[in-house]
C-alpha cells in the first residue's frame, strides 16, 4: 500500500478525485500533549480511487489536498467530522465546502443519536469494520501495512454509507433537513478560538460579577498562553485552580501562593505574576458590561411536568417520522419552551417546527393532550383547542 509524500504525487490523487462529484475524507491526529491538532495522515477516497497522504513527510506541501477541500464542485464526505474540519480550518483557515456529515445524516434517516461509524457500516453496508489499530500513535513512522489499511478501510467503508445515505434522503424528501445542520459544520465561528470566549467552555460557575470578570481575563490569558506554547490549556493552568484564582481573587503574588489548588513556589514564577495583572484588569471590568451569570434556579413543579410531558411528545414525533430525537430538540430546548413566554429555540422553527415544535406549544397551552392509540402517542385536541 503506497503512502504519498511527494507533492507531485499529491496533486496527481487530487486531480484524479476533482473529476468526481465527491469525496470520502478522514485524518488521523494527535493533540494530547499540544494545543493545535497534529495532522498525522489523511485519508481520500473517491468513487474510483483511494488514497494515504503522510502530512508528516518532509517538503511535502497540502496546497492541492487544500484546494480539492474547497472546491465548491466536489462534496467532502466525513464521518462526525468536526474535528476533521477543525484541522483543515486551522490549518489553512477554510472550511471544506460543501460538505456531508454521515453521522448527522443517518440521525436524519432515524439511525439513531450519534451513532457510531462501526455500528452505521455493519447496518447499511453489513461489513465489519476491523478496530484492532483503534489506539495507534499515528506520528510514529513506520507505520505498518495494518495500520495503513485500518485507516484506508475509514474512508472506502465511508463512500459505501454515504451513498445509501443519499439515496434515502433523497426518496423521503429529507435533503434540507441536513442542509439546516452542516450550515453550522460550514461556519468558521464554530472552530474559532478566540481568547476572550474561553471561558464559555467552562462548566463551573463564579460567585458573583466580579468574579466572573476575573475568570473572563484570566481564561483569555490562559488561552494565549496555551496557543503561543502549543501546549494543551491544563499544562499551563488547571480548571480548578482558575475558579480558584476567580472567586478569592488575589491581587499580589503573596496572596496567590496562599491557594491550594496551585503548586508549591508557584508564586515566585513569571506565570504567577501574569496571573496576577489578569486578575487586575478583572477587577477593573465594569460589572454592567459583563455577560448575566446563570441564577442556577431549578423549574417551577409545573414547568419541571410539563418538560417531561414534552419529552414524551418528542419521543413520540421523532419514532413517528424515524429521525433521532436530538435532532428535533434536546433538552434545554424542551426547558425553554416550558418556562418561557417566547422561547426562541430551533425546535420551533422550520421542519422541527411542523414535526414537534407546533404541538408542543399546543401541549403547553392546553389545546392538545396526548394520549395512546394503535400503540403510539398521539397529541389530541382538547376542549380548550382554539377552533
Amino acid at each position: 500500500m503506497r503512502v504519498i509524500t511527494e507533492t507531485q504525487d499529491l496533486t496527481e490523487a487530487c486531480a484524479r478525485l476533482v473529476r468526481h462529484p465527491f469525496v470520502a475524507i478522514d485524518t488521523e491526529f494527535l493533540r494530547e500533549q499540544t494545543f493545535w491538532p497534529v495532522l498525522c495522515l489523511i485519508q481520500m477516497a473517491g468513487p474510483e480511487d483511494e488514497f494515504i497522504v503522510d502530512p508528516l513527510a518532509k517538503g511535502l506541501d497540502l496546497k492541492p489536498f487544500y484546494e480539492l477541500m474547497a472546491d465548491e464542485r466536489v462534496t467532502k464526505v466525513f464521518h462526525a467530522g468536526r474535528q476533521d474540519i477543525e484541522i483543515v480550518y486551522a490549518k489553512a483557515n477554510l472550511i471544506p465546502h460543501p460538505i456531508f456529515d454521515t453521522q448527522v445524516a443517518a440521525m436524519v434517516c432515524g439511525f439513531g443519536e450519534s451513532v457510531s461509524y462501526v455500528n452505521l457500516v455493519k447496518k447499511l453496508t453489513n461489513k465489519d469494520v476491523d478496530k484492532s489499530s483503534r489506539f495507534t500513535d499515528w506520528s510514529r513512522r513506520p507505520l505498518t501495512q495494518k495500520q495503513l489499511a485500518y485507516a484506508l478501510a475509514d474512508v472506502t467503508h465511508l463512500r459505501e454509507v454515504y451513498l445509501k445515505l443519499k439515496e434515502e434522503l433523497e426518496s423521503s424528501g429529507r435533503e434540507h433537513w441536513l442542509s439546516e445542520e452542516m450550515a453550522t459544520l460550514s461556519d468558521p465561528a464554530t472552530y474559532e478560538t478566540k481568547p476572550e470566549n474561553a471561558w464559555l467552555r467552562l462548566k463551573m460557575r463564579t460567585r458573583n460579577r466580579r468574579s466572573l470578570g476575573v475568570l473572563i481575563e484570566l481564561a483569555a490569558w490562559r488561552e494565549r498562553a496555551a496557543q503561543m506554547q502549543d501546549v494543551p490549556r491544563s499544562r499551563i493552568l488547571r480548571d480548578e485552580a482558575l475558579y480558584d484564582i476567580a472567586n478569592q481573587a488575589p491581587t499580589d503574588t503573596a496572596k496567590l501562593g496562599e491557594l491550594r489548588t496551585l503548586s508549591e513556589g508557584f508564586s515566585r514564577s513569571a506565570r504567577a505574576r501574569e496571573i496576577v495583572e489578569a486578575v487586575k484588569r478583572g477587577l477593573e471590568r465594569d460589572p454592567r458590561t459583563l455577560p448575566q451569570i446563570p441564577t442556577g434556579q431549578p423549574l417551577s413543579a409545573e414547568a419541571t411536568a410539563l418538560v417531561d410531558l414534552l419529552r414524551v411528545l418528542l419521543k413520540a414525533a421523532a419514532a413517528r417520522n424515524r429521525v433521532a430525537p436530538k435532532l428535533i430538540a434536546d433538552t434545554s430546548d424542551l426547558e425553554r419552551i416550558a418556562s418561557e413566554d417566547d422561547p426562541d429555540v430551533p425546535a420551533l422553527r422550520g421542519w422541527r417546527r411542523k414535526l414537534f415544535g407546533a404541538d408542543a406549544l399546543k401541549l403547553k397551552r392546553g389545546e392538545v393532550a396526548l394520549t395512546v392509540a394503535g400503540g403510539e402517542v398521539v397529541a389530541v385536541p382538547t376542549a380548550t383547542a382554539k377552533v
